[in-house]
């Protein structure tokens, strides 16, 4: 939802003359502003405000804090939020430009936290999806008074989120850093259905590599491996990001909010875990995969010698009597013909059986 211009732009404002007002002076909309809200006692204010008027009436009243949803703005479009709110350069570098590694970072008075969205990609089957793992970012500036939000990507659920927090006053008397631990939780969140779901492929997957002549190829899991790699660039490096929060890293954090944290804590080293397994399950499943096609073809090789070698007696014995020489055994015996077809039969027989005691055939 693009930012709309606030109430200040539709009061009248006096010109020395009794009675007259002025007309509203229009303030453009920006779509890459999501909302812009005022919260008061875990309250949201109503009326529609621009990201100056909001600061301002924050600090004029001393109390409530001020939440900012940008998506994907560009460097000028975010420059005026960032001398507003007193944002530093680099981190407004990075906001913009994302492509940014999980991290937590602190300038001055303000925290700068880097997250990672997924989602999961819905598919028929594991060994036929080009994609099972879809990523974002979200960038969130906190300071003492408000929190600024900048989403890359379509599937974040901040929209849900802001909804369900401005149903629930109560958990946003604790400031922004409460919303800044919403927003962490529902990503973790996330994380937890996302390898839920991949957990669900990979046990297909494996039940498929060790099924008898499977379809499976050691391309498709690696595929698959590709993108557990892709959520683990995702959870592992947020781990000490939230470990700090949750030990103290800075005042901005209150201790109410920081034992949240920790709980957020708990679901991320689970997840890192679940991620680490798979790695190591789908690495196990490739040399599965490879050994089985390496065995599959040494049963090829067997069966096609065996063969091979049953038929090397006919030809032997065809070729030799082929040879013209007046003088062969049986050669004017009447019953030569049978007898040499009969000692082929006989020896192929053989050679089969010796071959299925052997497991060859």
């Amino acid at each position: 939802m693009p930012a709309i211009p606030s109430l200040g732009g539709l009061r009248g404002r006096g010109n020395g003359r009794a009675g007259r007002v002025e007309p509203p002076v229009p303030v453009p909309v920006s779509a890459y502003i999501v909302d812009c809200a005022v919260y008061v006692d875990g309250e949201r204010l109503p009326g529609r405000w621009t990201h100056a008027e909001a600061i301002k009436e924050v600090r004029r009243r001393r109390d409530g804090f001020v939440w900012i949803g940008l998506h994907e703005p560009d460097q000028q479009q975010i420059q005026g939020i960032a001398e507003v709110y007193g944002l530093h350069e680099l981190a407004v570098e990075d906001a913009v430009q994302a492509h940014q590694r999980p991290k937590l970072e602190r300038y001055d008075d303000t925290l700068f936290m880097v997250l990672k969205t997924v989602r999961y990609v819905e598919h028929e089957s594991p060994t036929t999806a080009n994609e099972i793992v879809e990523t974002g970012e979200l960038m969130a500036f906190l300071g003492l008074d408000f929190i600024i939000t900048v989403r890359h990507g379509a599937h974040s659920g901040l929209a849900r989120l802001r909804r369900d927090l401005d149903e629930d006053p109560e958990r946003l008397t604790n400031g922004p850093a409460a919303v800044l631990h919403a927003i962490t939780d529902l990503i973790v969140d996330q994380y937890l259905d996302v390898t839920s779901s991949i957990e669900e492929d990979i046990d297909e997957m494996e039940a498929r590599v060790f099924a008898p002549r499977s379809s499976v190829s050691a391309e498709q899991i690696y595929l698959m491996k590709r993108e557990v790699l892709e959520l683990r660039r995702a959870v592992m490096p947020l781990v000490t990001p939230v470990r700090r929060l949750a030990e103290g890293f800075t005042r901005l954090v209150p201790d109410e909010v920081r034992s949240y944290f920790r709980d957020v804590d708990d679901h991320l080293t689970t997840v890192s875990e679940r991620v680490g397994n798979f790695d190591e399950l789908l690495t196990t499943l490739v040399n599965a995969t490879v050994a089985k096609i390496t065995l599959q073809q040494n049963t090829d090789m067997r069966k096609i010698t065996s063969w091979a070698a049953m038929i090397t007696v006919p030809t032997m014995i065809a070729g030799i009597y082929g040879m013209n020489f007046d003088y062969m055994p049986e050669l004017r015996w009447k019953f030569g013909y049978p007898a040499v077809l009969v000692l082929i039969l006989g020896i192929c027989l053989l050679l089969y059986r010796i071959f299925r005691k052997n497991k060859w055939l």
